[in-house]
């Protein structure tokens, strides 16, 4: 983790650096900050991904390996893709890495050593595992990602059919232009971000090149308190940010909403209003307690929720792709952002962001399955 901290102060260097672009051009950039907040909030998109396919393949066992279940983003996949499997009907397991290194690759070993046709992994970063996915891969074994790298689709130099996500850079994109958007372009941002996960270095490097283009806002730190750390550490962290930069914290922007768990017992502490300052806004993945917070506007004002049941149902689709011996769908959902506005339209009751696209009717139409 230590060799992404100069990437990641040199991107903090570069949005330190800003030089006023005059009133016109900022005006035209916030202008252009509350279009695309418009645009990426809009409630329910319309299906826009694959139409046909393989039909199912019949007595599969697949496995979902999850980085961490106190993840509410791996955890959110893993229960949909079970739920998936079992409509195909297929055999399904799950086996928690608990947020670690060594216990993710146990994990690995664990469902491998299970035989299975195919594993999932639920936010396993492929290449601090790559040796061992490239074990897995040679006992063939197809293998499909959630954000297990930082892109996605395929890639060339690992054996993983596919990785399953909103486009990153996009994600990190919407979330900066929220908070360029709602301060008239005057945001004061602490980043938090996780370096070990290539998928947050570059949802990360698109908030600061967001921001950048924001006369009048800052990057005031990039902040790489571990995800895993998150629970304990930051009480504590955030009590010292407060100390640190006083009014100048306006915002924060997180990699996923995890950061902001345990935030709130610092800032009630400190007398701000669940509805005050820094607003809080996560650059994924829509957890139940990110919705229970923006619902309650507490601490929480915006996250770029992924559609994670959805995510379930495509990882088994790929899968099933694998297995037929087809290619990957190609497909990445929008980026989509839930705040206060529209979550009665995008969470509802459920307190997830599960588009009303017909998106599970889809998959089965595909794979013939009632």
């Amino acid at each position: 983790m230590m060799s992404n901290k100069p990437f990641l102060i040199a991107m903090v260097g570069v949005a330190a650096a800003l030089a006023g672009n005059g009133a016109v051009a900022e005006d035209a950039y916030v202008a252009e900050a509350k279009a695309h907040v418009t645009k990426v909030s809009k409630p329910n998109p319309s299906w826009d991904g694959p139409t046909s396919g393989p039909i199912a393949q019949p007595n599969k066992l697949v496995i979902y390996v999850s980085a961490d279940q106190n993840n509410g983003g791996a955890r959110g996949v893993g229960r949909s893709a079970g739920e998936a499997a079992k409509t195909l009907g297929w055999s399904f397991r799950l086996i928690d890495g608990q947020s670690t290194v060594l216990g993710r690759r146990d994990a690995l070993k664990q469902a491998a050593a299970l035989n299975p046709d195919g594993i999932v992994l639920g936010a396993i970063d492929a290449v601090e595992q790559a040796d061992t996915i490239r074990e897995i891969a040679a006992k063939g074994i197809e293998m499909v990602g959630w954000h297990a790298w930082g892109k996605p689709g395929p890639d060339h130099d690992l054996p993983i059919f596919t990785n399953i996500a909103t486009e990153p850079t996009e994600v990190g994109k919407a979330a900066a232009m929220y908070a360029v958007a709602d301060s008239d372009g005057k945001a004061g941002v602490v980043i938090f971000s996780d370096p070990i996960y290539a998928i947050a270095n570059v949802k990360t490097k698109a908030m600061i090149d967001a921001l950048h283009e924001c006369a009048e806002c800052s990057v005031l730190m990039v902040d790489t308190t571990p995800l895993k750390d998150t629970a304990t550490a930051m009480p504590q962290r955030t009590a010292w940010l407060l100390q640190h930069y006083g009014k100048k914290w306006t915002y924060s922007i997180a990699v996923n909403d995890l950061w902001f768990d345990a935030m709130p017992p610092t800032f009630i502490a400190a007398a701000i209003p669940g509805n005050g300052y820094p607003r809080n806004i996560s650059a994924g993945d829509g957890s139940e307690l990110a919705f229970n917070r923006i619902r309650k506007n507490h601490y929480q004002f915006g996250t770029v929720a992924e559609p994670l049941r959805l995510h379930g149902w495509q990882s088994i689709d790929e899968l099933n792709r694998a297995f037929a011996g087809q290619p990957p769908s190609g497909y990445s959902a929008p980026v989509h952002l839930v705040t206060k506005a529209n979550i009665e339209f995008d969470g509802g009751p459920s307190n997830e962001f599960d588009p009303d696209n017909g998106y599970r009717d889809k998959y089965k139409k595909i794979w013939g399955v009632k």
